[in-house]
């Protein structure tokens, strides 16, 4: 996915593949501007126009969506595929009563009436734990609290039983306590429906919480792919070695955090070959050659052979 700028041609996205199986939580992880809300934007058609260019597939249901007209984007959008956006108090308009929103959505993709919407909306506040819902459903987005106003994103998004929920950084600027309860909701929420969900975070806390697979992504490429397990215990790809030991650990004998040297990188500057290679510490000559994804599940794009990944990972281990 790219897009032409004044200062040249940003690729935001670049060779990304990944799939969601059904029920399945896929978290993409990465610091911000690593590509991740831009590649979801794409398979919703979110993001159009003469600046921006979208190549590959996006395959939903066996059946390719990229590039399909707005007019049919739109019967599938809230309806099969929804999203939580990152800031509910611009996502929501502000003008309308949080009730008349959730009711919209329905009223656009099932043949309820205006009545019926409104108690189904009233329904689903309380489904995702807003007290006094009947009351609440006519008041406006600032008269909510951060926390109240996510789980209203989430009874819109969940308010014609997608297949598929992406849900941008639904904990953003919550406290810690709110996290723990919108995270336990959307997994009490997926059991009950059996959605799949894509949760993009930068916290690879969330992440280890509620991720069966992981799509760790660098300046708009994907670094590492794995289940849980191997990307939390076994990880290949330094970038991810730098993220979890950005993690507080209870256990740890570090007094001191660890630090991923530099900043990230732009996208203007992304050099040819591997996109981390001006931070890593262990860059050699071969990483002016752009990596492929390798290994078969668990893969990563690292020209470290797996005895060095190996030794580099039980080192940063016994110093943790």
């Amino acid at each position: 996915m790219s897009f032409a700028t004044r200062a040249g041609v940003v690729r935001a996205v670049d060779g990304l593949s990944m799939s969601v199986g059904r029920g399945e939580t896929v978290g993409i992880v990465g610091e911000s501007g690593s590509g991740k809300s831009v590649s979801m934007y794409s398979i919703l058609g979110l993001l159009r126009g003469p600046n921006v260019s979208i190549e590959g597939r996006v395959r939903f249901n066996g059946q390719d969506i990229l590039g399909r007209p707005d007019r049919e984007l739109r019967a599938l959008r809230g309806k099969d595929i929804a999203m939580i956006f990152q800031d509910p108090m611009t996502a929501l308009t502000p003008v309308y009563t949080v009730g008349w929103q959730i009711a919209e959505q329905i009223r656009q993709h099932t043949d309820l009436t205006k009545r019926q919407a409104h108690q189904r909306a009233i329904d689903l506040l309380a489904e995702v734990a807003i007290p006094d819902p009947s009351r609440r459903v006519n008041q406006y987005p600032h008269e909510f609290s951060g926390g109240m106003r996510q789980r209203a994103m989430i009874a819109m998004a969940l308010s014609c039983e997608p297949s598929l929920l992406i849900a941008d950084e639904p904990t953003t600027a919550l406290d810690v306590t709110t996290q723990a309860q919108i995270l336990e909701l959307l997994a009490e929420l997926q059991e009950r429906r059996g959605s799949s969900i894509v949760l993009i975070t930068h916290d690879m806390g969330v992440i280890s919480e509620v991720a069966d697979r992981v799509v760790v992504m660098y300046a708009g490429r994907p670094a590492e792919i794995g289940t849980r397990q191997e990307v939390i215990r076994e990880a290949r790809h330094p970038y991810t070695w730098g993220l979890l030991g950005a993690v507080p650990r209870l256990d740890s004998k570090r007094a001191r955090l660890v630090t991923i040297p530099g900043n990230p990188i732009s996208p203007l500057d992304v050099p040819p070959g591997c996109a981390f290679a001006p931070r890593c510490t262990y860059r050699h000559d071969r990483c002016s050659d752009r990596p492929p994804m390798r290994g078969t599940d668990h893969l990563d794009a690292c020209w470290l052979d797996d005895a060095e990944k190996e030794q580099r990972r039980a080192e940063i281990e016994e110093a943790s």
